[in-house]
């Protein structure tokens, strides 16, 4: 027994009072049937669809929702996610789900082949899923790991190897995934992290920090909203969305965040992550009544699609067998101090 394990069970009758890792199963709905990991560790509490290639569908720090689930709700695996423009009715939101692996915005087809919005990865269902809770002389960690397989009879074989991390008393998820080409030949990779923040703890009182140097609209009705791209308003009625681009710095290390402060709660929602596979970087506003979320979307392709990658020959490969990594941490602090530190540290990446 560590010692991690002997100071918390003077208090704790079961160390899962304090974290654990359960495994589920929806039992009615759209998410019937669906399996899923419940896990609690300290103040957060999330919930990863090992069905759905183990996306974090929700998370609350103590009790409160941060995060955004679309009007359809809960969903397991369906017949139209991958049809067109139809996965607009299985998109949940959460934490984030991954998009990719060979798209990852507006459905197209390319030489007669079909790739649906967002592409296939987030409805891919899991292998070799593992749950721990490790404890290691003053750590308790909690650990989901699994892999997902994206691939085809005389096409793509693409493996997403992921592991999702979160240390008691830390308040945050570190997701570490590494992609392999197991394929014979090079295959496109195209992957976006849509991170998705919502009410109660996204409101009016929120602002949003990014290290940009300029920031655009994808289209002239965001560009005429570009000069509030940070700021959250009350909902509108029937409001269109919003989408900006931003040209994100980063330190020497190609280190960056992004944050979203409520400062009415003097709570905030760290992004951390790094550019070197991941260049690309935009934000979702949608201030509609009903559809209330704002969408951070770290990526390594553009938001204008498959089509203007190819056409502009910039389309991004893995040889064979070839490997990427990235990691993302998501982090929720607490008080104005904290805050203000995350604000000064994302100011001296800009400088």
């Amino acid at each position: 027994m560590t010692a991690m394990d002997k100071k918390l069970m003077k208090y704790c009758g079961s160390l899962q009072q304090m974290v654990y890792a359960r495994p589920i199963v929806y039992k009615e709905g759209r998410a019937e049937h669906m399996n899923a990991i419940e896990a609690k560790c300290g103040d957060i509490f999330f919930h990863s669809a090992a069905d759905k290639a183990l996306d974090i569908t929700d998370f609350s720090y103590k009790g409160m929702n941060m995060t955004f689930l679309a009007k359809p709700g809960l969903e397991g695996r369906n017949q139209y996610d991958t049809n067109g423009e139809e996965a607009l009715r299985s998109i949940m939101g959460g934490l984030f789900f991954t998009c990719g692996l060979e798209n990852i915005c507006a459905p197209c087809t390319v030489d007669g082949k079909d790739y649906p919005m967002h592409g296939r990865m987030r409805t891919t269902p899991a292998e070799h899923v593992c749950t721990d809770v490790i404890t290691e002389g003053e750590t308790c960690k909690l650990v989901i790991s699994g892999e997902m397989r994206e691939a085809e009879l005389f096409g793509e074989n693409m493996v997403l190897r992921r592991r999702i991390e979160s240390v008691l008393g830390e308040n945050s998820i570190t997701v570490t995934d590494e992609i392999e080409n197991q394929a014979f030949r090079p295959e496109p990779l195209m992957l976006l992290y849509h991170c998705n923040v919502g009410y109660p703890f996204l409101n009016e009182n929120c602002e949003l920090y990014v290290p940009s140097k300029k920031v655009v609209g994808r289209e002239e009705f965001s560009e005429k909203h570009v000069e509030r791209w940070n700021k959250l308003e009350t909902p509108i009625d029937n409001e269109c969305e919003y989408v900006f681009i931003h040209d994100m710095q980063s330190d020497d290390k190609l280190d960056t965040m992004v944050l979203v402060a409520n400062h009415e709660l003097d709570i905030g929602l760290t992004i951390e992550f790094n550019q070197k596979n991941l260049p690309y970087f935009m934000e979702w506003k949608s201030m509609a009544s009903g559809d209330y979320v704002l969408g951070l979307e770290p990526s390594n392709s553009s938001v204008y699609g498959k089509l203007h990658h190819i056409e502009n020959n910039t389309v991004h490969y893995l040889e064979p067998f070839e490997k990427e990594t990235n990691v993302l941490k998501f982090s929720v602090i607490e008080g104005k101090d904290k805050i203000d530190a995350a604000i000064e540290k994302i100011n001296a990446i800009k400088a």
